[in-house]
């Protein structure tokens, strides 16, 4: 039975990180005045630096031999060719194919599936164009103002990063907003600032059973009768993104507005679905099938560029050196680009719910660290907050820094600014501030490894492409560690317990652990008790009566 920490390639990678510990970054740099060079990257708008980190050449080497001598070929082409990846539920794993631009088919138990996925991308955009010029009325003849996209996890995260980060593309008479919380704070606030005859709900649920997701969609049905009439016309103002398109109907959607996708399309790989819908209300279909594009081109690249000129894969490896090797626990994303604030948000979901799993995809434990924990946000501001503890503090955190080039027209100075700044910054936590060997208790130790990743503009395009690209480079260290990207047990084991705490919050709590006990007779004390079952449909047919 292979063991991933038994093999050659890991254990010379083991001796390696002792043998280059008290490398110097800086040093690699004096000792190969083309590392830059020969340690970046560019893929369309994409260029990557990956020279600041603490990885010699014999280190690069022997991590592109790990990832040689991984499954990781066999593994790509499967999951790009419709074949089950997702052992534990059974199923392909496609997210690729709702970008493919390509002209051939795409068998998936014995089905072509692009047909379905140019249907669905058809339907796409007759409704985004209809919305986006007025034709779609709502229920007393006026157009949409404003768009409400009531989803959580995958179906609100990756629509509402793009949205905001594609901010200057959005469609000028259109407003967005996005509802996730179950704490009713949250769509409260954002219903009273809506008027109900110009409103879009999009219900983005894939199993149209999500409990969150429900209940803000139920306030929001029932806020937009109570406002719009009794009898307004609910089809008019919702729609729904799902699997579920009989439950969706019964929800009050009109059938040729449940907009679907498929049971291979994971949460957080789903904003390339009919999840995208936002997307194209926002940016226009156009450039929804930008953001399609600059994907499939980075599907494209990885599929095909070796691994010592393959972005994704050298991301990949240069994440499991610091995992496995280093002891790094934690990878901190800072964009410097306010557009891309949620981007941190993101790819916390899409690294930590994939590759958060300590079992192998045959149910063993393993005996090695897998995904890091995800975390950040805007470089301005974090520099004022957490930087001095990258700086100066214990722990060993690699930094992905990302920006766009191209300024704002009118805003140079500014722009300027915020890149010379994350350029300064970079060039700190390698360096640091120790001069000619002197031990200055106050200095900074400098040695912090980072990657800079430059967008050429912050395009739809270009944001395809960069997700993409961290999409696969999770993708990649899954494989080498062994382990099913695609599930999430640890989420749906929350959301059953939540299921079982709510129907038996009564009758059986003696079920559940003392603390647990303790806290749910806290709970009761501020909730009526729930009434009767037999006594709901007559205390219903005394509303209509009285109605």
């Amino acid at each position: 039975m292979f063991q991933l920490t038994r093999s050659i390639t890991w254990q010379a990678l083991r001796r390696l990180q002792a043998d280059t510990a008290n490398d110097r970054i800086a040093d690699y740099f004096a000792a190969d005045p083309q590392r830059f060079d020969t340690m970046s990257l560019r893929v369309g708008g994409l260029f990557l630096d990956y020279s600041k980190h603490h990885i010699s050449r014999a280190v690069l080497d022997k991590l592109l031999e790990l990832a040689d001598h991984s499954a990781l070929v066999q593994r790509r082409a499967q999951m790009f060719s419709g074949d089950i990846i997702n052992v534990t539920e059974d199923r392909p794993v496609l997210h690729t194919a709702l970008r493919n631009l390509g002209e051939g088919p795409l068998w998936v138990d014995g089905q072509d599936v692009m047909p379905e996925i140019h249907r669905s991308r058809e339907q796409l955009r007759r409704f985004s164009e209809a919305v986006r010029s007025g034709e779609w009325k709502g229920h007393d003849g006026q157009r949409i103002k404003d768009v409400v996209n009531i989803g959580i996890g995958g179906s609100d995260l990756g629509p509402n990063m793009a949205c905001r980060a594609l901010l200057k593309y959005r469609h000028p008479e259109l407003n967005f907003h996005f509802v996730s919380n179950v704490d009713g704070a949250h769509i409260q606030k954002v219903l009273s600032r809506l008027d109900p005859a110009t409103t879009l709900f999009i219900v983005s649920t894939k199993t149209f059973s999500t409990q969150e997701t429900l209940l803000n969609a139920k306030t929001a049905r029932r806020w937009f009768l109570e406002h719009a009439g009794p009898d307004a016309d609910v089809g008019a103002h919702f729609v729904a993104a799902s699997t579920n398109r009989q439950a969706a109907m019964e929800f009050g959607i009109r059938e040729e507005n449940v907009f679907e996708f498929w049971a291979w399309v994971g949460g957080r790989y789903s904003m390339w679905s009919s999840i995208g819908l936002p997307i194209a209300l926002a940016v226009g279909f156009d450039g929804f099938l930008e953001m399609l594009q600059g994907a499939y081109e980075m599907d494209q690249h990885f599929l095909t560029a070796p691994n010592e000129a393959n972005m994704p894969v050298l991301m990949a490896l240069i994440g499991i050196w610091y995992i496995n090797f280093q002891g790094a626990e934690t990878q901190a994303i800072v964009p410097y680009d306010q557009a891309l604030h949620q981007l941190p948000a993101f790819l916390q979901q899409l690294d930590m719910e994939s590759n958060g799993k300590s079992v192998d995809i045959f149910g063993r434990p393993v005996d090695y660290k897998t995904g890091p924990i995800v975390w950040g946000q805007t470089g301005s501001n974090g520099q004022h907050a957490f930087f001095q503890l990258l700086h100066q503090g214990t722990r060993y955190v690699p930094i992905d820094f990302i920006a766009s080039l191209k300024p704002e027209p009118g805003m140079e100075d500014h722009h300027f600014a915020l890149l010379t700044n994350m350029l300064a910054q970079a060039n700190a936590f390698m360096e640091g501030s120790q001069k000619g060997g002197e031990l200055d208790p106050y200095s900074c130790p400098g040695n912090r490894p980072s990657s800079t990743l430059l967008l050429d503009e912050l395009t739809p395009k270009n944001l395809g492409a960069l997700i993409a690209l961290y999409e696969h480079k999770v993708f990649v260290q899954g494989v080498i560690w062994n382990i099913n990207s695609f599930d999430q047990w640890g989420v749906q084991l929350g959301k059953r317990i939540a299921g079982e705490i709510s129907s038996r919050l009564d009758a059986h709590s003696q079920d559940f652990d003392a603390s647990t006990q303790g806290l749910l007779k806290l709970v009761r004390e501020h909730f009526p008790a729930p009434e009767p079952a037999e006594t709901k449909p007559a205390k219903r047919e005394k509303r209509k009566a009285s109605s």
